[in-house]
Order: structure tokens, then sequence, then C-alpha cells
């Protein structure tokens, strides 16, 4: 029995893996069509999207690469196993996207005062093209039920409605001489994805420099701890996050007074009864017996 749920396990993981690894090379292909497609049409826009692009093809690969990696256990050597690196994958898509939105606004925010007619033509071409590879895309990652899937989905869904922000507008282009239309639509779009990165960008550096992931969990850890009459005081309470949904908690607790091995053990069953509900991935507890000196620093 526990054999065929493992093997059904795998297989799963085996699908996400392809369906994630699908979405990647369809939007690798069409994100060099699209960068060579808007230097073609002279289109701003539509280079704001291949830039947006760019950011899921990276989001989509270092998914995929961790889904991977995430496979591998603890090591030796990396005692945690391989998750922080989705943190690193983060980090640097975060970067890629700034460097590449500011790129784009640097070229059509001087448009406005000059707008160029883009060939609305090309365009409606490759925004139907967009539309349907994303479009594809997307369905394919939207029988996955992994939370790398769902995510991803909603980035490939984001893709599809600025494909036909882009689409609407080469149609209107078609019919109506307004050349500013282009520019403005590539800074909308660049704004939005920079809102994206800015947000992505602050909680990654928070969590690479441990801060709390979630100080909910952490008042609601420590009441757990202190209402419980063997204790008498809590510190070196630490909770700190391996990718932002792993999370550690460390802490020492002062016991009120000594206890047998009997009430020790009866006391280490509760908490891990009481403590089940933050879904950690790692509890580490120190019980320290009264008036002993503890032998880490003293928290701030």
């Amino acid at each position: 029995m526990h054999g065929h749920h493992h093997h059904h396990h795998n297989q799963s993981s085996d699908l996400s893996s392809q369906r994630i690894g699908w979405a990647f090379f369809l939007n690798l292909v069409f994100t060099i069509i699209e960068f060579i497609g808007g230097l073609i049409t002279n289109s701003t826009a539509i280079m704001a999207d291949a830039v947006h692009d760019l950011g899921d093809t990276l989001s989509i690969g270092s998914a995929w690469v961790l889904q991977k990696l995430g496979k591998r256990g603890a090591t030796a050597e990396y005692t945690y196993g391989f998750l922080r690196l989705s943190l690193l994958g983060a980090l640097i898509n975060g970067v890629i996207l700034l460097a590449g939105s500011i790129w784009v606004l640097m070229i059509a925010i001087p448009r406005l005062a000059e707008p160029v007619q883009p060939d609305a033509e090309g365009m409606f071409w490759l925004a139907l093209l967009g539309v349907c590879v994303n479009g594809y895309a997307a369905y394919k990652l939207s029988s996955g039920k992994t939370l790398n899937e769902k995510v991803l989905n909603w980035h490939l869904i984001e893709d599809v409605l600025g494909w036909v922000a882009v689409l609407v507008v080469s149609v209107v282009l078609m019919f109506v001489n307004l050349p500013i239309l282009d520019p403005l639509l590539s800074i909308g779009f660049t704004l939005f994805v920079l809102v994206g990165v800015a947000r992505v960008l602050f909680k990654t550096l928070n969590l690479f420099l441990q801060a709390v992931p979630d100080p909910q969990i952490k008042r609601a850890a420590e009441d757990v701890f202190m209402k419980q009459a063997e204790v008498d005081d809590v510190h070196h309470l630490h909770l700190w996050s391996l990718d932002g949904e792993q999370h550690v908690l460390t802490a020492h607790l002062v016991l009120a007074e000594p206890l047998s091995s009997f009430d020790t053990m009866a006391l280490k069953i509760r908490l891990a009864d009481e403590l089940a509900q933050f879904k950690l991935a790692h509890t580490t507890i120190e019980f320290e017996h009264p008036g002993e000196t503890c032998r880490d620093k003293v928290d701030v």
C-alpha cells in the first residue's frame, strides 16, 4: 500500500515537472520571437511584454530546476536540503526584470514626446500568436495541483491578458493614427511588472536576511509555550524561513521546576501537538532548568 502511494506521488511529481518543462520551452521560444518581433514592428509595447515574458520564462525555468533539485534530500554539506535555492532564483529573476523594465522605460518615455507609428499589422499577428502560446501554456499548467504550478499559471494568465491588450491596440492603430498608444501601453505594462517585482524583491530580501516570515506564527508559538504550567519563561525564540513556505522555529524554554523524564516527555508530546497547526518544517526546543545559565548570547 505504502509502495503504491510512493509510486503515485513520484508519477504526479514527474507529470508536474513535465508540464512545467513544456511551459518553459514554449515561453522561451516565444520570448525570443517577441524580442525580434518588437524590433521589426518598432513597437515598445511588444518589447515591454517581451520583458514581462522573459521574467515569466525565468520564473518557470527556475521553478522547473528547483522542483528537480527539491527531490534531493539534505546532504552532509546542505543540512536543510536545497529549498533555499528558490530564494536565490527569485532574487536573480527580480534583478533581471528590474533591469529589463528600466530599459523599456528608457525607450518608451522619449517616444511619448515623439510617437513613432509601429507596424500595426505585425503587432496584430504577434499578439494573436502571444494569446495562443500563453493560452496553451496556461492550459497545460491548469491541471497542475502543486503550488508551483498554480503560481506559474497565474503568471501565464496575466500574459494572455497582456497580449489581449496589445491585440486591441494593434486593431485600433490599423484604423486610427494614434501612435502614442504604443508607448503608453508599454509604460503601463512596465509599471505593472515593476510593482510585482518590487513586492517579490522586498519579500525575498527579507527572507534572505532571516526576517520573521509571519509575525502571527511567532506570537502564537510564544503563547503556546507560555501557557504551559511547566514553563516559566521563553527566550531565544527564532522563526525564519527556508523558502517562504517551509519555516524553522527554535526556542529555549526555562522550566518552572526540574521535571522527571516522564513529565518532560509528556510536555514534549503536548508541545508537538499544539505546534502542529503551524506546519513547521523544523523545530528545535531546548529546556533549561531554573537558575541555569543560558550558554547562548542574551537576546536583544
